[in-house]
C-alpha cells in the first residue's frame, strides 16, 4: 500500500508576493477573492485562516512592495548624492523597475491612486499615498537643496519644478502599461532632466 506524502506547506511569503501581483496588476477593488484565492491555491477557509480578510492580505502585498520594489526613489534621500543625480537616478530606477520581466508593468505606489476609489475605501490605500507623498517631499528637498547649494537660480520655483519630476515620474506607469519601452523611458528622462539644466543657468 502507497504511504501518502507530506502535505505541502504554506509559504506564506510566496503567497502575499503572488497577492501583491494581483493587486499590483488589477487593483484593490478589481482582484476578487476568487482570484486571490485560485492565485494562491488555497480554498476560502483557509484563506481567512492565514490572512483574516481582503484587506488585511493587501496591506501585507503593499508592505511587500514598499520594502522590494518601492525602494528605486529612497535614494532622493541620500545627502551624498548631488540633488540633480538623486533625481534623476529615481527616475532611471523606477523607469527600469517599471518596465523589468517577472511582475506586472508601472508603478503599484502610481497606479494605486486609482486602486481603491470606492466610498469607504479611503484608508485601504493610505499606506500607498504616504509613500507618494515621500517621493514628492523628497523631489521638492532635491530642488531645494539645488537652489541653495547654487545648482540652481535663485529665482527658480521650488514647488513647481519640483512638481514637474513628480507628475513626470507618475506618468512613467502609464507609459510603461501602455507597452513603451524601457529604451524610451530612458531617453525621455534625459530630456527631462534637461529641465533642470535649464534652471541652472
Amino acid at each position: 500500500m502507497a504511504t501518502m506524502g507530506r502535505p505541502r506547506q504554506f509559504d506564506r511569503n510566496a503567497a502575499v508576493k503572488t497577492a501583491m501581483h494581483l493587486f499590483w496588476e488589477h487593483g484593490y477593488e478589481s482582484t476578487s477573492l476568487s482570484q486571490l484565492k485560485a492565485g494562491l491555491g488555497i480554498s476560502a477557509p483557509s484563506f481567512y485562516a492565514a490572512f483574516a480578510s481582503k484587506e488585511a492580505l493587501f496591506q501585507e502585498a503593499v508592505t511587500c512592495y514598499l520594502t522590494s520594489h518601492g525602494r528605486v526613489t529612497e535614494c532622493l534621500w541620500d545627502a551624498d548624492l548631488a540633488p540633480r543625480a538623486a533625481i534623476e537616478l529615481a527616475l532611471r530606477r523606477s523607469a527600469a523597475m517599471q518596465c523589468e520581466e517577472g511582475h506586472p508593468k508601472g508603478c503599484m505606489v502610481s497606479l494605486g491612486v486609482m486602486s481603491a476609489s470606492g466610498a469607504g475605501n479611503e484608508g485601504v490605500t493610505a499606506a500607498l499615498g504616504a509613500s507618494r507623498a515621500r517621493t514628492r517631499a523628497g523631489i521638492l528637498a532635491c530642488v531645494e537643496r539645488g537652489i541653495a547649494h547654487g545648482q540652481l537660480a535663485p529665482a527658480t520655483d521650488p514647488q513647481a519644478l519640483a512638481t514637474v519630476f513628480d507628475s513626470f515620474l507618475t506618468g512613467l506607469s502609464t507609459l510603461a502599461r501602455d507597452g513603451a519601452t524601457h529604451a524610451s523611458l530612458d531617453a525621455a528622462i534625459t530630456q527631462a532632466m534637461r529641465l533642470w539644466d535649464a534652471a541652472s543657468r
